[in-house]
């Protein structure tokens, strides 16, 4: 018994109408009484608003000709800076892009195969936005450390007025991801990582004005390692929640003991096992819980279910819930009834 539905984030999910949950009755290897419910709010699911389309759009765009514009300035003016540079700020374009990509996908509805959609796609943009950032910023660490120790001459004004062009791209790029707070991993990854680019390009503009003003070489490799430190810094945390996110961890923002305590506390259950909480998108929390009854409490209904499933999304923003209900003697039974039992 009991192996029919659990916490695999892979399996379908069977919802129920948009008006409330419903409960079904289950013959779990021959033992009758099992109520499994599957609630209706996993037809409202959290998204990123629509607008984020036009963003990235735009700053795709954006970053584009910028690319164009510098590697035709860099070939004219045979400054391989600024041809590695636009190098660089390609890799921006490819990051929207693949950022972009996981946002559609996540909305597209669940298929046979697919049974949660391809949600699961933003948390990978988010981690390989922030896998790419760390070794972009890695390299240019090491060629900081380089230039310590071996000086180079700087391109001087050229670099500065094409480094303040990308000042402008990336900042107004970074703006249009603003908004996304913590809400969505993948938009927050976007957003990390253009205004990385445009602190960047800030730190070029200023080492390139006190060089001019000094003539200290070294000047533009400190900078390039200070502002470098910060960009880890602010990439670590991203790389964290999304890793934490594709190894299934309870999402930060949820208190598993909380949630857990709301769970004992509903009426007529005397226990619970087998409570999962993960991601399923970075906007989206899934639940899965087997909750003890009291032999003797009444059927628990679709409406009881369903004000359950609503305190669920209202205080843990928990939006895909499934309950399944057992007696005292099915949960001696129950196979994932086991601490170890996943």
């Amino acid at each position: 018994m009991g192996k029919n539905h659990h916490h695999d984030p892979h399996h379908d999910h069977h919802h129920d109408d948009e008006s409330g949950a419903a409960a079904c009755q289950h013959d779990h290897d021959g033992h009758e009484g099992h109520d499994h419910a599957h609630h209706g709010f996993g037809h409202h699911h959290v998204h990123a608003p629509a607008s984020y389309g036009r963003a990235f759009a735009l700053g795709i765009g954006l970053n584009l000709v910028y690319v164009i514009a510098e590697a035709i300035w860099g070939i004219a003016s045979h400054a391989l800076a600024l041809l590695a540079d636009a190098g660089h700020n390609l890799s921006d374009v490819l990051a929207l892009g693949a950022a972009w990509l996981a946002e559609i996908l996540s909305r597209r509805s669940p298929t046979s195969n697919f049974t949660y959609g391809l949600r699961r796609s933003s948390i990978l943009a988010a981690l390989g936005n922030a896998v790419a950032l760390l070794l972009v910023t890695g390299g240019i660490i090491w060629e900081s450390v380089l230039r310590l120790i071996h000086p180079h001459p700087v391109a001087g004004m050229t670099v500065m007025v094409v480094a303040a062009i990308g000042i402008a791209v990336n900042g107004l790029t970074a703006m249009l991801f603003a908004r996304s707070g913590k809400g969505d991993l993948n938009l927050r990854a976007a957003f990390v990582h253009m205004a990385s680019d445009a602190l960047m390009s800030l730190a070029v503009v200023v080492s390139g004005g006190l060089i001019l003003m000094t003539g200290w070489l070294r000047i533009d490799p400190v900078v390039s390692l200070l502002v470098s430190v910060s960009i880890v810094a602010a990439t670590w945390s991203l790389l964290r929640d999304s890793l934490d996110m594709a190894l299934d961890r309870v999402p930060r923002s949820i208190d598993r003991m909380m949630v857990e305590s709301y769970l004992r506390g509903l009426p007529d259950i005397v226990d619970l096992h087998d409570l999962h909480i993960w991601p399923i998108s970075t906007t989206e929390t899934a639940l899965t819980v087997h909750l003890v009854r009291d032999e003797h409490a009444p059927a628990m209904n679709s409406r009881m279910l369903h004000d359950i499933a609503r305190e669920l999304k209202t205080r843990f923003a928990i939006v895909h819930p499934t309950l399944q209900m057992e007696t005292r003697h099915d949960a001696t039974l129950c196979v994932l009834a086991e601490a170890h039992s996943v």
